[in-house]
């Protein structure tokens, strides 16, 4: 049966994953140059062995209030369109491997910001994943909903 894998991460406490193919690496990093006039999902940008990476707030993009950036973040560096996004997120989980045969569409209660980024779910043993797209979560030039999460 075919399967994917998943790496995992946590914001507001709801559980997240993202095809581990897009991933290119985790940090946690603290140091970010602010962008004026960016948008607030913009949290800045910062050097990472010499590439200027943007770090995409993904609390703002999920439409929630934008994370203390003086604190330590934890970013998903992904890949998208050839260029090196991170994704904010508040805490890193695991890389798992879940059946392609368990994967649902989002479900109707999810609203807003969340069912634009979220292409589907799987139920875990004790809690849902929601499967991010990626390059939509990155895309800092889309107005972001009102939150109305499950």
């Amino acid at each position: 049966m075919p399967s994917r894998q998943y790496a995992t991460f946590e914001v507001a406490d709801q559980l997240f994953g993202v095809d581990v193919a897009q991933v290119q690496e985790v940090l946690r990093f603290h140091e970010y140059t602010r962008v004026p006039l960016a948008p607030t999902s913009v949290g800045g940008l910062f050097n990472l062995r010499g590439q200027v990476i943007d770090a995409v707030d993904l609390r703002v993009q999920l439409g929630l209030p934008p994370r203390d950036l003086n604190v330590p973040a934890m970013n998903v560096i992904v890949s998208v369109d050839d260029e090196w996004v991170s994704l904010l997120v508040d805490r890193i989980g695991e890389v798992i491997e879940l059946d392609d045969e368990a994967f649902e569409p989002p479900p109707d209660t999810l609203a807003g910001a969340y069912r634009n980024l979220i292409v589907g779910t799987f139920k875990l043993q004790d809690r849902l994943m929601l499967a991010l797209d990626a390059r939509r979560a990155a895309d800092t030039t889309v107005p972001v909903p009102a939150a109305q999460h499950a």
